[in-house]
């Protein structure tokens, strides 16, 4: 099974490529995680925020593996606890279908792409730096795998 996140965005800072790595290292071969970079669109010419989305859409589908379960990240998602997201990913391992998170660009993601995906979920109620979005989600996907094998990195 690959964890795509698919992250509109590119030239991060280093410590944001260096949080996201250190988690990526960690995860076993059989439920990796991989980074796929979305340029952003240019807000030039005095494009409205539903055009720059609607032409992050293309890259977004483009981008998007065929047959995968579509989970965009949205502040209006679903809550989950990390407990709730390693019972999610055991059950996406025993199914054995690849799992694409999307992360939007500064105006967010675009009404198709909330549509399409399988879930909506929310890392957090508050606003973040999309580079902080890539840390945090890799280092939940990696406490969930902790959880489902029993690895004393999760304490509860």
């Amino acid at each position: 099974m690959k964890l795509h996140i698919l992250a509109v965005g590119h030239k991060q800072p280093d410590w944001i490529d260096t949080g996201f790595n250190e988690y990526v290292k960690r995860m076993p071969r059989e439920c990796s995680i991989e980074l796929k970079e979305i340029k952003p669109e240019k807000r030039v010419g005095g494009k409205t925020a539903h055009q720059v989305m609607a032409a992050e859409k293309a890259r977004i589908g483009a981008a998007l593996p065929a047959g995968c379960l579509v989970v965009a990240l949205d502040e209006r998602g679903e809550n989950w606890t990390t407990v709730k997201l390693a019972e999610r990913l055991k059950q996406w391992l025993s199914e054995g279908r690849d799992v694409a998170f999307v992360i939007g660009g500064a105006d967010g993601l675009d009404p198709a792409i909330k549509q399409q995906a399988g879930k909506l979920l929310q890392l957090s109620a508050m606003t973040m730096p999309h580079g902080m979005v890539r840390v945090l989600l890799a280092e939940q996907l990696y406490r969930a795998w902790s959880i489902i094998n029993n690895h004393p990195y999760h304490r509860e």
